[in-house]
């Protein structure tokens, strides 16, 4: 029990302005090795942003503070940035890093900007939320795929 609440309060301390709900099947947490594992439909909650995955396991600093979340397996998540600019995408794993505000996707990344109605394919993308910026890679032979919806001016209905 003792756990649970250190967890719960360390989940509810996380340094954001509204509240971080973390819903799963189940739960482990290692006080000792500063770590909490979810696993089984992992769904986790911070205001609009929303993060879904088979198992997520957070790490923590020696003030039970976040310093990496590691998301794994059929990852899917929507955030909105600092600049108000909104993400939806689907990724394999995906690595959150909270001082830094930075989002790491790897494997079969699929990122749409919702705001622009852009989308990006590529094996890693980095999104960094405080302004924005949006990093991919491609893999061995896949190259990186960008896709811009531009309407015609000219095109009559």
């Amino acid at each position: 029990m003792k756990i649970f609440i250190i967890i719960m309060l360390f989940l509810s301390s996380l340094g954001f302005a509204s509240q971080l709900k973390v819903i799963a099947n189940n739960f482990h947490g290692d006080e000792a090795h500063e770590f909490s594992i979810f696993t089984g439909n992992v769904k986790i909650t911070r205001g609009v942003d929303e993060l879904n995955a088979s198992k997520v396991t957070i790490y923590m600093n020696k003030k039970h503070q976040p310093i990496k979340t590691i998301a794994d397996g059929n990852v899917s998540f929507f955030v909105k940035t600092d600049n108000n600019i909104s993400y939806r995408g689907v990724a394999q794993k995906a690595i959150y890093f909270p001082q830094k505000k930075e989002y790491q996707f790897f494997k079969h990344v699929h990122l749409w900007q919702l705001n622009n109605k852009r989308e990006i394919h590529g094996d890693k993308i980095f999104l960094n939320l405080i302004n924005g910026t949006a990093v991919a890679h491609g893999a061995n032979a896949q190259p990186v795929v960008m896709i811009f919806n531009i309407r015609d001016k000219n095109k009559t209905k």
